[in-house]
C-alpha cells in the first residue's frame, strides 16, 4: 500500500509559517526538488552548535527524523561540512536552518536513530 506524501515544497512552506507563529527565525538555505526533495534541518543552538536532522520515514510509514552529521552537538564547521557534502551528492536536497535557542521547534515525528 502506498501512502500519499505531502510535496516537500508545501511541507517547507508549512514549517516557515509554524516558525513565524512561534517567532523562530528560519531560512531556506537551499531549495531542492519541490515535489520529493529530502529535507535536512539545521537547528542552531545558543552556544553556536547545531543539531542536524534528516527527514525520513518510519517502518510504519510515518514521518520520522534521523540525527546526522555525527551527533547532536556539532560545531559550525562540522555542520557546514556535512551539508556541503550532502549537497554535492544530492542537488534536490532542501536545507532549512532554524534558530532554536530555547528548543521550541517541534518536529512532526520522532527522532528514529543517530547516523
Amino acid at each position: 500500500m502506498t501512502v500519499a506524501r505531502l510535496k516537500t515544497r508545501i511541507w517547507v512552506q508549512a514549517q516557515i509559517r509554524l516558525c513565524d507563529i512561534k517567532a523562530l527565525p528560519i531560512v531556506v538555505e537551499h531549495r531542492g526538488d519541490p515535489d520529493a526533495g529530502t529535507v535536512v534541518l539545521r537547528l542552531r543552538r545558543r552556544d553556536g552548535r547545531s543539531l542536524l536532522l534528516r527527514r525520513a520515514t518510519s517502518f510504519e510509514g510515518e514521518p520520522a527524523w534521523m540525527a546526522v552529521g555525527g551527533g547532536p552537538d556539532l560545531d559550525a564547521a562540522a555542520a557546514d561540512g556535512y551539508i556541503a557534502r550532502e549537497l554535492a551528492r544530492d542537488r534536490d536536497l532542501w536545507v532549512l536552518e532554524i534558530e532554536d535557542f530555547d528548543h521550541r521547534y517541534e518536529l512532526d515525528g520522532p527522532v528514529a536513530a543517530v547516523r
